[in-house]
């Protein structure tokens, strides 16, 4: 992302530091009750004011306050650091007792994480998302635990088309009908189509769903170079690159953030995205409209294919045997008021359906984000329960623009993705 659900890195100044919340001490056994829990936590804020430290520095000393002789220390990261800090530590032998990042299937299959139903009571094991603890699960078991989440809607200019004088786009042949007026009326970037390395993975998830197709088939099998997909990014590439409808960048050289900045500028008439971009836009005073994805001319608009959803993931290592101190402490940041405050704070989707229900019935979220909510239920994540997931989204997002570009080979490009991704999967 490397925010993966929302928004620009986390700058330095806030960042990179070992945080001592509610006291400190050794990380030895905590099973009796006493002793320290490290948790490494990736950064949602961008600035010191919207740092996450304020949200952890408040629930662990909650935390520490009902369980005394627990306490925890957190260490805030990156996005464009967490990962790799993470996997050095348990490679070291150093693990932390908790990470919360934006991957887990690789610890969950070398054996190091603790399974949801020996940190969880049933009941709340139970209460997450049906799509998220799907995601979370490697077979019938839990590992990885959603966090927060989100899910993507297209976005449109409200402004811009009014002026080109068209309507909401429910098919591709809309889409491209829509995306021609706006450039006659010579905005800048008609569709804004961001297929360069930061995020290109999500873009890509989204046409290919759109015309029933997609990164996995229904066995759970890759299917990167699927006829659907194929024939997803030949109609892209002739339809909307060929014609200019994808403004002056190649899609390949667009990142998210870049695309995010130019609709806040005003000068994309549609793009997917996500909450926080919908407030960003209107706190800018743009008028934003949301839909669903338009769906392929081959499908009709009669069907609904899923929406793109995204989870971050709270996970927590067996190497300190503090399988009980972290199992309460779990309980306690999962409590609704405490899932809901974070989630409202970074304007994200909390991952549990009492603190969504809750959320969305005391004016927890807007109506924009009740919309995502919706989509979120019924959302396709990517397949984060494959352990070499991480190096296939790498190897689409560093490739997938290639398929469009004027010389570009959409059968080929993705031929090439699928044999790299098998070979990922052959030393998994």
């Amino acid at each position: 992302m490397r925010r993966r659900i929302s928004g620009a890195p986390a700058i330095a100044v806030v960042l990179g530091l070992l945080i001592p919340l509610a006291g400190c001490g050794d990380s030895g056994d905590a099973a009796d009750g006493e002793g320290t829990l490290r948790l490494v936590a990736a950064e949602y804020g961008d600035t010191p004011a919207t740092s996450s430290k304020a949200f952890w520095d408040k629930v662990t000393a909650d935390f520490t306050a009902a369980h005394p002789g627990i306490k925890v220390e957190v260490k805030l990261l990156p996005w464009a650091d967490i990962d790799r800090e993470v996997s050095r530590m348990v490679k070291a032998g150093k693990a932390p007792d908790m990470a919360l990042m934006g991957s887990y299937s690789d610890f969950a299959a070398q054996g190091k994480l603790y399974s949801a139903d020996e940190l969880l009571s049933v009941t709340a094991e139970a209460n997450f998302l049906q799509p998220l603890a799907e995601a979370g699960s490697i077979g019938s078991t839990l590992y990885g635990l959603p966090f927060v989440a989100s899910s993507r809607l297209l976005f449109y200019n409200e402004g811009l088309f009014k002026t080109a004088g068209v309507k909401p786009p429910k098919t591709w042949a809309e889409l491209k009908a829509a995306a021609q007026a706006l450039k006659n009326k010579n905005v800048k970037f008609p569709y804004a189509m961001p297929l360069g390395p930061e995020e290109a993975h999500a873009e890509a998830l989204i046409w290919e769903l759109s015309n029933g197709g997609g990164y996995a088939d229904s066995s759970g099998n890759y299917s990167l170079a699927s006829e659907q997909n194929i024939k997803t990014w030949s109609w892209v590439k002739d339809n909307l690159i060929a014609d200019g409808l994808t403004g002056p960048t190649p899609p390949s050289q667009l990142n998210r953030a870049d695309a995010f900045a130019a609709f806040l500028r005003g000068e994309v008439g549609m793009l997917n995205g996500y909450p926080s971009l919908y407030h960003d836009a209107r706190a800018k005073g743009i008028g934003v409209g949301t839909i669903e994805m338009p769906v392929s001319d081959n499908i009709g608009s009669g069907e609904t294919p899923p929406t793109v959803g995204v989870a971050d993931w709270m996970m927590a290592f067996k190497q300190n045997g503090n399988r009980k101190p972290i199992g309460q402490f779990l309980d306690f940041v999962y409590q609704d008021k405490n899932l809901s405050e974070f989630a409202s704070r970074y304007h994200l989707l909390p991952s549990t359906t009492s603190a969504s229900r809750a959320a969305a019935g005391n004016g927890g979220i807007d109506k924009t984000d009740t919309q995502f909510l919706t989509a979120l239920r019924g959302a396709q994540l990517y397949p984060v329960n494959d352990p070499s997931w991480v190096t296939v989204s790498d190897t689409i997002k560093r490739n997938i623009g290639r398929a469009v570009e004027p010389t570009g080979n959409p059968k080929a490009v993705l031929e090439e993705i699928a044999a790299k991704a098998a070979e990922a999967s052959k030393h998994r």
